[in-house]
This record gives C-alpha cells, structure tokens and sequence, in this order.
C-alpha cells in the first residue's frame, strides 16, 4: 500500500494538475474580449506594484501588451481588435502575410519568430507597414531588412530589437550578451533604414518564463548598448515576460509584453 503522506502527495499533485487544466480550458471557452480584458487588468496591477516599490511609473501607456495570435483565426484577432487592441505578434512570415490584408490598416504587427534572410522580402512586402521585428540576431538579417524597407517605398525607419540569448541555450535564437553590444552598434550606425527600438529575450529554456539572471543579462546589455549608441536607457525598450510570467517581468522593467495563450486560449500547431 502507499504511505498515507505520500497518498497525500499525490492526491495533492493530481488535484493541482486538474486545477490547472480546468484554468487552460476556461481560457480556450471564454470570449478573447473577457480574457485580453483579465490581462490588461493584470498589466495594470503589476505596473502600480511596479511604481509602489520604487520603480519607474510607467503609467497606463508605459507597458505594450503585444497579443501573440500565431495559428489563431482571423476571427480570434477581429474580437480582440473590436475590443480595441492594436498591437499582434506573429511567429511565422506566411501567417503574417496572410493575415495582414485581413485586418485594419491600423494594426500594429509585430514579428517575433525567427526570421531568415531569404524571407525577409517576402514579410517586408507582404506587410508593408510592419511596427516592429523584434529577433534581429546577426548583422547578416540586419542588412537584408535595411535593404528591403526602401524597397518596398516604405518612407518611415521600421523598429527592430535585438534579440538576446540569455538562457545560453544553443537551439535558442538571440545573439550572446557579449555580442549585443556590436549587433546593436551596427543597427543604429550602419542600418539607416531601421530604427534600434530595444532589445528582447525568451528567457528559461523549457519557455516557462524568464528567470531573475534573465532579467538581469538583458538589463545589463541595455545599459551597455545605450552607452555605446550614446542614448539613454529609458529610450530602449525591454521586450521580456510571456504569459507565465509577464507580471514578474513588468515589475523587473519590462516595457513589452508578448502574452498569447492567456488571450486566445491554446494553440493547435497541427496545421504547421
């Protein structure tokens, strides 16, 4: 038979397991309007607790909410749009491409998978008012972009961040911290058509969020970046914290937020 504490154990792992199924699956049935409504109300929370410690207010404005809509149906980002949010992340450039000439001209797309230099003109083009590209993570992507954005007669810089490992995990996309500062250099000096507009990690490896030495990689190569390019550190944004963690993240500094699954429930990858 098994030990009465460790019954209790079990019992208690079994019951915490459902309690989180029965949360995923409340997320999936719930309108996107109810569920961008909870995560707005949660930014708000953790930008105040972020002022009462000491923090930078950031106020009402200060923490981008980006809504990752990767395999979601146009439907899915009409609702959220009609609740009046502007700000969609993609992971995929056909997806985007796709979905762009569906939606309002006034969605803001961000891109925040990994990105290839031959599909590079294809995303440029298919998106032509793309806000930002947020995983440039060699000088090789960065001159195929500086090259595409005339190209397409865009006359206005496109945002990029620069995309850091700070898990040192080698399936991870994202420079080293050590090569962060030379990336960014290079944007902001020899990319006259793109715009350094901060920097962006994933964090932990298994993607459960970013861990405190996450945190802290990112806002030292802020500081050394902003140095370097000779502009303040307030003026680079820090794209950090996912929907595990995104509260943690906002009140470590984190300007941006990519929050998907908590917004339009889980994904079905089977068509990818």
């Amino acid at each position: 038979s098994i030990p009465s504490g460790q019954r209790r154990g079990c019992v208690a792992a079994a019951a915490a397991a459902a309690a989180t199924a029965a949360t995923a699956a409340s997320v999936s049935v719930r309108p996107v309007r109810e569920n961008l409504a909870g995560v707005l109300t949660k930014i708000d929370a953790a930008v105040a607790a972020r002022a009462s410690r000491g923090g930078t207010n950031l106020g009402q404005q200060g923490v981008r909410l980006v809504a990752v809509s990767k395999t979601k149906p146009v439907e899915a980002l009409v609702e959220a749009y009609e609740a009046g949010h502007r700000h969609f992340g993609e992971n995929y450039v056909q997806e985007l491409v796709q979905k762009a000439p569906e939606m309002p001209e006034d969605v803001q797309w961000h891109f925040i998978g990994r990105l290839q230099s031959n599909k590079v003109s294809t995303l440029i083009k298919g998106c032509p008012k793309l806000a930002c590209i947020e995983t440039v993570a060699s000088e090789k992507l960065a001159r195929a972009l500086n090259k595409a954005v005339p190209a397409v007669g865009r006359e206005c810089k496109l945002k990029v961040m620069i995309q850091v490992n700070s898990s040192g995990e080698k399936s991870k996309g994202g420079v080293e911290p050590e090569d962060c500062v030379s990336l960014a250099v290079f944007v902001a000096k020899e990319c006259e058509h793109l715009e350094l507009a901060g920097l962006m990690t994933i964090g932990a490896p298994d993607y459960s969020g970013c861990r405190a030495e996450d945190f802290e990689t990112l806002h030292r190569c802020r500081q050394e970046v902003a140095e370097a390019v000779g502009i303040k550190e307030e003026d680079l944004e820090l794209s950090m914290g996912m929907s595990n963690d995104f509260e943690t993240a906002i009140l470590e500094g984190s300007t941006s937020v990519r929050v998907g699954s908590s917004i339009f429930g889980a994904r079905d990858y089977s068509a990818k």
